[in-house]
C-alpha cells in the first residue's frame, strides 16, 4: 500500500535528531551511546506508527529499544506520538531493516521483533519475506547466542512458511500459537496498530525461536 507523503515529516525528523537516526552506519558498535544507560538491546524491524515499540519501552524500562522503519512519513508519525511522552530507552531509525548486519555489530542484539511483515504472497517473491533464509542469516549475525526472534502475523500462509523456514535453518521454537488472542499469553501481549484493527477478523499467529549454535 502506498503511503501518502507528509510534507511536515522530514523537517520534524530533522528537528528531533536526539531521538531518531538517519545515518545508522555511523553508529555501528556505538548504539548504546544513544541511550541514558547501557541495557539489553531489542529491535523491531518495521515499526510502523510506533504503537508496539512505544508501549514495550514503557513496560520494560530495563531494556533499550530501537524501532526501524523505511517509510519517512510513517516513522515521523511514530516519532510525533513518542514526543508526547519521550522515553530514555527508545530510539527510532529511518532506514531499510533488510541488512541489519551493516549497522549492528555481531551479537549486539538480544531480541528482534517482526510484526505483521509484508507476506509477499507470490512464490517468486518469497526471498523478500523477512523470515526467509536470507534474512535469518543476517539476524543470526547480530543476535547474541541466546537471542530470540519474536514473530507475529495474521497471514496463515506467511506463518506456515515461517515455521518451515525457521525449522529448516535450523532454529529451535520456544513458543508457537495459532491463536494468540485466545491464549493465556495474550495477557502480556502488546498490540501493533495493524493487530488491533484486524484481529477481530481472524486469528493472530505468533512464534518465538532462537538459533541453534553449535
Amino acid at each position: 500500500m502506498r503511503v501518502r507523503k507528509k510534507p511536515w515529516a522530514r523537517p520534524y525528523i530533522e528537528d528531533h535528531q536526539d531521538y531518531i537516526v538517519t545515518d545508522p552506519d555511523s553508529y555501528l558498535g556505538k548504539w548504546q551511546e544513544r541511550f541514558v544507560k547501557e541495557q539489553p538491546l531489542h529491535v523491531e524491524i518495521g515499526t510502523g506508527k510506533g504503537q508496539f515499540i512505544i508501549q514495550m519501552a514503557k513496560k520494560y524500562p530495563d531494556v533499550n529499544f530501537i524501532g526501524i522503519e523505511l517509510q519517512e512519513s510513517v516513522i515521523a508519525t511514530a516519532l510525533r506520538t513518542f514526543m508526547e511522552e519521550p522515553l530514555p530507552n527508545l530510539q527510532f531509525v529511518l532506514t531499510d531493516g533488510a541488512d541489519v548486519d551493516e549497522f549492528f555489530k555481531p551479537h549486539e542484539l538480544a531480541k528482534i521483533y517482526l510484526n505483521f511483515s509484508d507476506p509477499w504472497p507470490k512464490t517468486r517473491h518469497e526471498k523478500r519475506r523477512l523470515t526467509s533464509k536470507r534474512f535469518l542469516e543476517t539476524y543470526q549475525k547480530v543476535l547474541s547466542e541466546d537471542g530470540t526472534i519474536e514473530f507475529k502475523t495474521d497471514n496463515r500462509g506467511l506463518f506456515e512458511f515461517s515455521l518451515i523456514s525457521f525449522n529448516n535453518y535450523p532454529m529451535e521454537f520456544e513458543y508457537v500459537s495459532l491463536d494468540l488472542h485466545n491464549s493465556p499469553e495474550n495477557e502480556d501481549n502488546i498490540e501493533t496498530e495493524y493487530e488491533h484493527k484486524f484481529s477481530p477478523k481472524g486469528p493472530i499467529y505468533k512464534l518465538i525461536a532462537h538459533f541453534i549454535n553449535e
